[in-house]
């Protein structure tokens, strides 16, 4: 039986338990629109412990809450107009069809097509997930408020009616001594939320760290995409054998055969690529990306270098240097992985188009992920992996657990940069507010402001999806 079967199998009896747990507790639930809510009490007996005796390290930390709650607004702003401007721009983008805004369901990497950019999303991810997210989430913002003297009312768990698989957390203070308090007192509880979320995530961080060093090897190279080059659509001479003298996009376009790859040439440089990659990049550009006639794309060689003449790769440098020992016109045999399946190939190497006379496969890595404001965030913190290394974890259950242990942390980060930012609903839509209360020691002013940056926001969501679905057309 697989994985999905069995996760589907307990999301049946996880509902099944939902329902009848729920039943049986009937009278100590509350209706609150589409929710039922469940209170507890030892959330308010560990809040109320918590809060109470350990003022003077909750004062401290209160301090670099707010710090780090200016740092997660900063950053999720940036990182907001970043995302726009890169899927706007970049050619990547154009060829990737995926949403840019997806829910955070279960499956959703299957379902929206994201296959290549997240793990699985099982539903028990997403189960404990949450629950260590919103628990941690929610507690810290009433520790925080009983700390500064506000009365937590009542703790708990929210489910969805229909649907009671869907829950989260929830802590409910007196909202008249809140709007009442300090307003650094305030920014302390709006912020403590995230900066819980932040500490869990290294946690999890540290955990997933040990724990994929003792159940996973190295044992390949993962490369992303076959070499490519930026093209003038001026510079083209020929394309599938047919001479060029006044090249414009739509000259090109009209010689590309519906299938398959078209043959380019510029100068005396060779490049291939599909109709349908051209026209993703989208129509009437002066300059477009093509694929280099290398090797490795023409054999359509496979998503993980395994070995080389023999010999294991455990890493990208490894692989330069197994290759490096041919020569341009030599014969390898190259073992890959692609899915499930191992295929072997024997390719004759090419020559390097930035030195002819080393020898070359044509295959290429991205590194965006190390950039902007997410890729200063990952380059503090010790990578549990190499770039572009494929690991075999040492069992099933090994992978399982790697990958929860990576959707904790993911979610975490997510939901404490989302959390941060500066809209109505949100903790740093109030934090927002209350920073240019404070400034300008004007309402309305600040509350102005606060609606400009709202509608900005809601403008750059409409932005992106706008984009996305232009792309269908």
């Amino acid at each position: 039986m697989s994985l999905i079967v069995y996760d589907l199998t307990l999301l049946v009896l996880f509902v099944i338990f939902s329902a009848v747990f729920l039943y049986l507790k009937r009278k100590n639930l509350s209706k609150d629109g589409p929710f039922y809510l469940y209170m507890t009490t030892w959330g308010l007996k560990l809040i109320n412990y918590i809060g109470g005796k350990y003022k003077k390290t909750l004062k401290f930390l209160s301090y670099i809450s707010v710090g780090w709650g200016y740092v997660l607004m900063m950053g999720i702003l940036f990182l907001m107009v970043q995302t726009v401007y890169l899927y706007l721009t970049s050619p990547i983008a154009r060829i990737i069809k995926a949403p840019p805004i997806a829910p955070l369901i279960p499956y959703f990497p299957k379902l929206f097509g994201l296959q290549s950019f997240f793990p699985p999303f099982y539903f028990v991810y997403f189960i404990v997930s949450i629950l260590i997210v919103a628990t941690v989430h929610e507690l810290s913002h009433g520790i925080f408020a009983r700390r500064f003297g506000i009365k937590i009312k009542s703790t708990g768990f929210a489910f969805l009616k229909y649907f009671p698989a869907l829950f989260g957390a929830f802590v409910e203070q007196d909202e008249k001594q809140m709007t009442k308090t300090k307003k650094f007192d305030q920014m302390s509880i709006l912020s403590a939320g995230v900066f819980a979320n932040t500490l869990t995530a290294i946690l999890f961080y540290i955990i997933l760290f040990w724990f994929f060093t003792y159940t996973f090897a190295a044992s390949g190279v993962a490369f992303d995409t076959y070499s490519y080059s930026p093209i003038g659509i001026a510079n083209i001479t020929s394309v599938n054998g047919v001479e060029l003298t006044n090249p414009s996009y739509t000259n090109v376009l009209n010689l590309f055969n519906d299938t398959g790859f078209n043959k380019i040439k510029v100068g005396d440089r060779n490049y291939i690529t599909t109709k349908e990659i051209l026209l993703m990049q989208g129509e009437g550009l002066e300059e477009v990306f093509l694929y280099d006639d290398a090797p490795a794309i023409n054999v359509d060689l496979g998503d993980i270098i395994t070995e080389i003449g023999g010999i294991k790769i455990e890493s990208i440098e490894q692989l330069g240097e197994e290759i490096g020992k041919y020569s341009p016109g030599e014969q390898i045999e190259i073992t890959t992985i692609r899915g499930e399946g191992e295929l072997k190939f024997m390719i004759t190497l090419g020559e390097n188009p930035l030195d002819p006379e080393k020898p070359w496969i044509g295959v290429g890595f991205y590194d965006e992920m190390r950039k902007g404001f997410v890729g200063a965030v990952l380059s503090v913190l010790p990578s549990y992996t190499k770039p572009h290394v494929y690991y075999e974890p040492k069992n099933d259950l090994s992978l399982f657990v790697k990958d929860l242990l990576w959707w904790i942390v993911i979610i975490n980060i997510l939901v404490a940069l989302f959390n941060m930012m500066p809209l109505g609903f949100l903790d740093g839509g109030r934090f927002f507010y209350l920073t240019f209360l404070g400034i300008t020691g004007k309402r309305k002013f600040s509350k102005k402001l606060f609606d400009v940056m709202t509608y900005f926001l809601l403008f750059l969501f409409v932005v992106l999806m706008v984009k996305w679905a232009a792309g269908f057309f």
